[in-house]
């Protein structure tokens, strides 16, 4: 059987690096899409001929655009997206927020996601295929004024919604919403807390299982 393709935006470290490696593991090839063009480059030499570096920003459609087509040029078709592509911010809450820097959330978090689903549903609607989408723990409880959490409950009632429209054609929306992860997002280490593994496995539990089985929502937390 043919190696399925999937491409990851927000690929260069953490998760969507971790979900690169248990992907190629996995049989798939991968696209590894995000800003750092050294880093994805490194990632890619790395996995082999099941990867290949496609540096551009998750806000910017027409890159992506590119991105998918040169993904789709190199291994023949699009099975999955990830739209893991995210950021935070340094000025927590409402009032002390920046509205600067609200913007730039905004934008990555909720509009370079959809720009991913956008710019990726023809060449899923063909393979019927499966798009995953990064949620987080914030979006499934309130945190005071955070308009990061605020962001990540877009991601979460939007997956509902596209899950449903997906169906309409045999296709598969996943939401995988991790509590804290030990990765470059956090200014210091948080030993204890998930691993960008953990939340890459769940990524690919959703992938590679049963095609009956749609797996709408995968919720995981630390223990400690």
């Amino acid at each position: 059987m043919a190696s399925k393709t999937l491409f990851i935006t927000g690929a260069s470290s953490g998760i969507g690096a971790a979900t690169a490696h248990a992907a190629v593991k996995s049989g798939w090839n991968v696209g590894l899409f995000a800003r750092s063009a050294d880093k994805v480059k490194e990632l890619a030499d790395n996995l082999g001929d099941a990867a290949i570096a496609l540096p551009g920003d998750a806000t910017d459609y027409s890159a992506q655009l590119r991105a998918i087509e040169k993904l789709k040029e190199a291994y023949g078709s699009i099975d999955a997206a990830f739209a893991n592509a995210g950021m935070g911010v340094d000025n927590p809450g409402a009032e002390e927020g920046d509205l600067d820097e609200w913007e730039k959330v905004v934008d990555l978090n909720v509009m370079g996601l959809l720009k991913t689903v956008k710019a990726t549903l023809p060449h899923l609607k063909d393979s019927k295929g499966h798009i995953v989408l990064t949620g987080s723990a914030a979006g499934r409880i309130h945190l005071s004024g955070s308009v990061y959490g605020a962001t990540k409950w877009f991601v979460h009632g939007f997956g509902g919604n596209l899950a449903q429209e997906m169906k309409e054609w045999g296709g598969r929306c996943t939401v995988v919403a991790p509590g804290m992860v030990n990765t470059e997002f956090f200014d210091e280490p948080k030993p204890g807390k998930l691993e960008a593994e953990d939340v890459a496995n769940a990524v690919m539990h959703a992938l590679d299982a049963p095609e009956r089985n749609n797996i709408r929502e995968i919720f995981l937390m630390p223990r400690e």
